[in-house]
């Protein structure tokens, strides 16, 4: 059931061999208009293939409409999702202090954003319209601290705002990508660009054929550490799990990737 090719750094492996299996479930389909109908001389379904459209009681099809999308409003209802307006807003409102302190995962001006979510109301207002608010993560790599920021999206008041060291939540796919990135900028990247080129024929020269997956590399539970790796937990770090898009999985798990040192390094188990 599982097949793994496996070659130096890079082990290829069979789309359907690593991650999740999923189950296909064949359903069968009746077309309208045929369900019962005898195709036999002088049945239903032969008088109505002798008939046209022309023909008395028979008529022409009604042409497909097709309904535009509802406008999303700039506001949300209760518990609606978060709008783009609510998101965009409470964002701007959260990161403005680290707007030009903060550093990004590749280095640019402000946090890396993580998450943006519609925060439960508080207990004390069950049963009252609670004001819509957002709950913004962000990741200030220049100081190495985890950001939550909570939003009222309709007044514009950022109602708290906590930093906290040593908190790693899941990475971005922004992070993901910059990771694959800074892999195939380390000489550890050899084995990546190998695989890619044995099973496409081409060059891998960015993270973008790639569709990524991953987690934060946690040294507490591994058996082993690497030296360059023991600041990790206050440093990002992650390890990277990769496919080629459309195509076989590249399992890069020996890597482990310090986004705050932006280093690349083998680990003794994956």
């Amino acid at each position: 059931m599982r097949t793994l090719m496996r070659r130096h750094l890079g082990k290829l492996v069979a789309g359907t061999a690593i991650a999740v299996t999923g189950t296909a479930l064949m359903a069968g389909i009746t077309l309208p208009g045929t369900a019962g109908a005898e195709d036999g001389p002088g049945g239903p379904a032969a008088a109505a293939r002798e008939r046209g459209p022309g023909d008395p009681g028979v008529s022409a099809p009604e042409p497909g409409v097709m309904e535009a999308p509802a406008e999303e409003g700039k506001k949300g209802i209760g518990r609606d999702p978060l709008t783009d307006d609510e998101r965009k807003r409470a964002e701007r409102l959260a990161t403005a202090p680290a707007a030009r302190s903060g550093e990004n995962v590749d280095g640019g001006r402000g946090p890396q954003l993580l998450t943006t979510d519609l925060a439960e109301p508080l207990t004390s207002e069950a049963g009252l319209a609670a004001p819509r608010r957002a709950v913004v993560s962000s990741y200030d790599y220049r100081t190495d601290q985890l950001v939550t920021a909570t939003v009222d999206v309709g007044s514009g008041k950022v109602e708290s705002r906590e930093a906290q060291q040593g908190v790693q939540p899941s990475p971005h796919r922004e992070e993901l990508r910059e990771a694959v990135e800074l892999i195939l900028a380390s000489p550890l990247g050899a084995g990546l660009r190998a695989d890619y080129r044995d099973a496409t024929g081409r060059a891998l020269t960015s993270a973008g054929p790639l569709t990524l997956s991953g987690f934060v590399y946690r040294k507490e539970r591994e058996a082993r550490t690497p030296a360059e790796l023991a600041s990790c937990g206050v440093h990002r770090c992650v390890r990277v799990i990769t496919k080629i898009t459309d195509g076989p999985w590249i399992d890069t798990r020996d890597l482990a990737v310090d986004l705050s040192a932006r280093t690349v390094v083998r680990t003794p188990s994956a």
